[in-house]
């Protein structure tokens, strides 16, 4: 039988306890609550294995990020070198029957020097972000506050 199969049987049995005789149905809970509790340890082991998979993937994620930033660094100071060498040299071109480098101006940009000085038609504004933080610390020392509510939530611990 399967885990909801098994607690479904189990609340069933609960409801008829009073049509049962005693004996039978403590036999029958003690087998169905056994049954429920080796299938829920079988589940939380899948659990744990599975968060042990998050946690390498996680991991890797990471290493691969680095090892990203890495070789993007490289390039562009590959880029840089190759830049300064030809220019040094006074080539704005090389051509070559596998590859063509060339240095060309990048799309214009701004430098922002002082963000005070620009006028608010060039400033976005930014919505306002909800400190759930301090919410629930006034919350949880009695203060009302409109808009919203505690709320306790259950959740599985696998230790």
């Amino acid at each position: 039988m399967k885990l909801y199969e098994l607690a479904q049987s189990y609340a069933q049995l609960m409801e008829m306890a009073e049509e049962m005789e005693s004996d039978a149905l403590v036999d029958t809970l003690e087998s169905l609550q056994e049954a429920i509790e080796d299938k829920a340890e079988n589940v939380a082991k899948l659990i744990k294995n599975l968060e042990a998979d998050v946690k390498v993937i996680k991991e890797e994620e990471q290493r691969l990020a680095e090892r990203r930033r890495a070789i993007e660094s490289k390039v562009d100071k590959l880029k840089t070198y190759l830049q300064e060498q030809l220019e040094t040299a006074g080539l704005q071109k090389v051509k070559r029957p596998t590859i063509t480098v060339s240095i060309q101006n990048n799309p214009p940009s701004v430098d922002v020097i002082d963000e005070t000085l620009i006028p608010a038609d060039f400033l976005i504004p930014q919505p306002a972000k909800v400190d759930k933080k301090s919410i629930l610390e006034r919350l949880k020392n009695g203060e009302a506050i409109p808009g919203v509510t505690l709320k306790q939530t259950k959740g599985v611990r696998i230790r």
